[in-house]
């Protein structure tokens, strides 16, 4: 690795993903990578942020193509609206700059191949941000199943739900929002990275309890995908019920089950059951945000493709365009042109400490605890 240099970053976009953990991580990447631009509409944010982490450069979002060329960056985390991660991709890829863009990759499969082309034709690299594909709780429970410890994988279920306050951008349809394509993808990509697989076939039904918060998206949402060698994988998701994040994967001769799988935050816990023993293991809270950051520069300061690439990212929206497709004409809907390509592995593990939590600008958790 290039250790003379490091990865200067543009933030875009300060919502609350960014500023609860993509700036704070920042702080355990010092060796790589650097953040050396804000990107915002919001000037209250750009003026405390950048005082908060020390950052000279500040933009509005008017000004993105001035950040771009300013010569003081060499890769974006975006992390905007899921609508504007395509617009704002090649635009970056246009000026040479690497992106690093939060999942969902776009809003539709077509959005996701030209962020790849784009990014391909420029020789910029691409990742998108699934910060389980480096948490050692998740890469464990792959080992394990590639280990044949529970037989052969038949069943994976997942239960993902939070309460989302009136009003957050994930309940707005024209934003891109909707639980499957927030929270689901998580149930989605933990069920292809688990049975090392892509479904070839998806059903979906949702359910809204008439609050006026879910005019346009459903409260909740079931999905079932059907794996070759007939495995199948189910889950449920809402935005209207108590936080559970939790899935199973039975095999024939056992199970493990991970509780708080897809959390953001404190211990993740397995339980692995064999033959009717049953044994139990908590991973410590780790900084999951500043893993894919360093891994990221590490790919660009390496020349090596990252993975998740922007394939995976094309992968599961096709997935969720093929569940709302389901939604709608209440029938199985086939899934095609999904490429099996790399998947994460006990490599990519790193166990960066957590870092404390930041006071936030003009931005709240969406479940509205802060």
């Amino acid at each position: 690795m290039n250790t003379s240099r490091k990865i200067r970053y543009a933030v875009v976009g300060l919502g609350w993903i960014a500023q609860a953990t993509v700036l704070p991580g920042f702080k355990n990447i010092r060796e790589n990578s650097e953040i050396t631009a804000l990107v915002s509409n919001d000037p209250e944010k750009l003026e405390k942020l950048s005082k908060q982490y020390g950052i000279q450069n500040t933009y509005s979002y008017d000004e993105y193509d001035d950040c771009l060329n300013s010569g003081e960056i060499d890769a974006v985390y975006i992390a905007l609206p899921n609508h504007l991660h395509k617009e704002y991709t090649i635009r970056a890829a246009e000026a040479g700059i690497h992106v690093l863009c939060e999942k969902p990759m776009a809003v539709t499969a077509q959005e996701c191949q030209e962020m790849i082309r784009s990014c391909n034709e420029n020789a910029v690299k691409l990742m998108i941000a699934y910060r389980l594909h480096f948490e050692e709780a998740n890469l464990q429970a792959i080992d394990i199943l590639k280990s044949g410890q529970i037989g052969e994988p038949r069943i994976f279920n997942s239960v993902f739900t939070q309460q989302v306050k009136p009003g957050d951008i994930r309940l707005q349809t024209a934003l891109g929002g909707g639980t499957i394509a927030d929270i689901g993808i998580y149930c989605i990509n933990a069920a292809r990275y688990l049975f090392q697989d892509e479904p070839i076939e998806v059903f979906a039904t949702s359910a809204t309890n008439g609050e006026d918060r879910f005019k346009e998206v459903a409260e909740m949402t079931t999905a079932i995908l059907r794996f070759p060698g007939d495995r199948l994988a189910t889950f449920t998701t809402s935005f209207g019920a108590a936080p559970v994040s939790t899935y199973q994967v039975v095999g024939t001769k056992g199970d493990i089950r991970l509780d708080s799988a897809y959390a953001t935050e404190g211990e993740i816990k397995h339980q692995l059951t064999i033959d009717g023993e049953t044994q139990e293991r908590s991973f410590s809270d780790v900084d999951q945000f500043s893993a894919e950051l360093v891994y990221f520069s590490n790919c660009i300061l390496e020349d090596r493709p990252p993975e998740p690439s922007g394939m995976e990212g094309l992968n599961d929206v096709r997935i969720i365009q093929a569940l709302e497709q389901s939604i709608k004409n209440k029938q199985f809907v086939p899934v095609a042109d999904l490429d099996r390509h790399a998947r994460p592995s006990m490599e990519q593990v790193m166990r960066l400490p957590a870092v404390e939590a930041p006071e936030l600008v003009n931005a709240s958790d969406p479940s509205g605890k802060g």
